[in-house]
């Protein structure tokens, strides 16, 4: 006697601010951008931060050009590779993005919760 594995659960529906400051046409920062300075914070190392949010280096480092590019002073500094690795620091202008980042969204959503709420409430299995 076979049994059918019984379906998964419904995903609960999830919001997500995905919030972005452009200079011309290039994202100067996202929650792409963000996640990967956290990581870099987290882990002190571009390479590391970049697998642990299973991104390329190649693409990391893309992404940290393009953004101390954008910014008056830099984000993250290299140090140079090597025996030992070259290691990347946050400057203070890379901690102030992302507590400003991230205080722009907590706020936002806090702003908006009951409207968020309503709009969530409208997804889900209830087909009635």
């Amino acid at each position: 006697m076979s049994t059918s594995p019984s379906p998964a659960p419904p995903a609960r529906p999830e919001f997500r601010f995905r919030m972005r400051i452009t200079v011309g046409d290039a994202i100067a920062i996202g929650p792409g951008k963000v996640q990967l300075l956290e990581a870099i914070l987290e882990t002190g190392s571009l390479t590391a931060a970049a697998k642990r949010i299973d991104m390329s280096y190649r693409r990391a480092w893309v992404l940290v050009n393009e953004l101390n590019t954008a910014l008056k002073a830099p984000a993250v500094e290299s140090g140079k590779g090597g025996g030992n690795g070259g290691g990347s620091i946050l400057t203070p202008v890379g901690l102030q993005v992302i507590e400003h980042y991230r205080a722009i969204e907590a706020r936002a959503a806090a702003a908006c919760a009951a409207e968020i709420r309503s709009l969530t409430a409208l997804f889900g299995p209830d087909k009635g």
